[in-house]
């Protein structure tokens, strides 16, 4: 059974919203007003790496919420992700207009297949306000008819996991398929407009700073929304169907519905996220459906500490920091490390980071106070005086 670490205290948590908060702000500052020969200048690359990290965040969160708290493993949540990028990719994919290789109103990869017409599920492509509402309503509407037939047939544990994994594949094949008009295995990419404002354009690049702002402020809005359902009675029931679900069963409530909406929740998050994701790195393709995606979210939770909010973030930075150190200095041993990383903490860490960290705090805490070296003179008695 996971025993859930305890809440952070409100100086603690208010200390991590001010330090989320000041990362994104500052990391667009660090490379818009800093000049690049100071040493406090933050690259192309680390700006895209940390805004990254962010929505990867998000996901980790996300993850924490349905496993740590409700006692849900997921191995399917990359689908969400990526369907919320690809609802993002579509908007952008039909701002480029005829400045595509084929001076078509259809994007080029539909050109290079012989597509006459638009499909139906590119309807509402040309508006970049409904494509955002497809990013949210997408994932979530999936999430919610999925999570219906899973949880009302009690499918749970490992099994549970599974049938998110084979979602997730089984949605990675059909996107793979030129037919399908999601362009193939390619995706999306080659962006040339967002809102109107050129890519190419230099004042361009602020509009995606602001963005990677945006996405940290997304980051501290979920924390908030999580920490305030965890300390919720909604949030107790949770981690009491998490502990026990059949007694929860015989109190009167109906798991189904408290787990159908955090679940589906959590699909948002990770759809929002996608949809963040995908103009900080310009593509988004099948590859982010793979399993294997979807797995390594799990393992920024456990990494950082699942039932404790803060530990996934941690997880998340640490993991992807670690991945970013790994791919440039030495790429094939990445996989190695991070196999390793997943088992020592399965073996020795199973509260995570954050496990280790109150571990600590509570050593440092019962540790005995060193005795005076020097004794005190003892005070003069009467007889003595006499």
């Amino acid at each position: 059974m996971l025993t859930t670490q305890p809440f952070l205290s409100r100086p603690a948590w208010a200390a991590v919203v001010a330090a989320l908060l000041c990362t994104s702000v500052l990391a667009p500052l660090l490379h818009l007003v800093v000049p690049e020969d100071s040493a406090f200048h933050l690259s192309d690359y680390a700006l895209g790496l940390t805004a990254k990290i962010m929505c990867y965040a998000i996901c980790a969160l996300a993850i924490d919420l349905i496993w740590g708290f409700t006692g849900i493993l997921s191995l399917g949540h990359g689908l969400f992700f990526a369907l919320g990028g690809y609802a993002m990719g579509m908007g952008l994919m039909r701002e480029i207009g005829r400045e595509g290789n084929y001076k078509s109103d259809l994007p080029d990869f539909m050109v290079f297949l012989d597509w006459k017409e638009m499909p139906w599920h590119w309807a509402w492509s040309d508006s970049f306000a409904l494509q955002m509402l497809l990013a949210v309503a997408v994932p979530g509407l999936l999430a919610w008819v999925f999570g219906y037939f899973a949880f009302r047939s009690r499918i749970k544990g490992v099994y549970f996991s599974i049938i998110t994994q084979a979602m997730t594949f089984a949605a990675m094949l059909l996107f793979f398929r030129n037919e399908t008009g999601f362009g193939g295995n390619n995706g999306f990419t080659d962006f040339k407009r967002i809102l109107g404002f050129s890519l190419s354009h230099p004042g361009t690049r602020t509009v995606l700073f602001v963005l990677t702002g945006l996405t940290g402020l997304t980051l501290v809005g979920f924390f908030l929304l999580a920490r305030w359902l965890t300390r919720s009675k909604f949030g107790r029931v949770l981690q009491a169907i998490r502990d026990a679900e059949t007694r929860v069963m015989f109190t009167g409530y109906d798991p189904l519905a408290y787990k159908l909406a955090i679940w589906t929740l959590s699909a948002v998050m990770c759809g929002i996220a996608g949809a963040l994701y995908v103009p900080q790195v310009g593509i988004i393709n099948p590859s982010e459906m793979s399993p294997a995606a979807s797995i390594e979210m799990a393992i920024w939770a456990a990494v950082g500490g699942r039932g404790t909010l803060i530990g996934p973030i941690v997880g998340a930075f640490f993991v992807n920091g670690a991945k970013s150190w790994f791919t440039q200095v030495v790429p094939e041993f990445w996989l190695y490390f991070l196999g390793a990383l997943f088992i020592a903490v399965t073996l020795f860490l199973p509260e995570g980071l954050m496990g280790l960290s109150n571990k600590i705090q509570d050593k440092l805490r019962r540790r005995p106070a060193p005795e005076p070296t020097d004794s005190p003179t003892p005070a003069a008695t009467p007889e003595g005086r006499a």
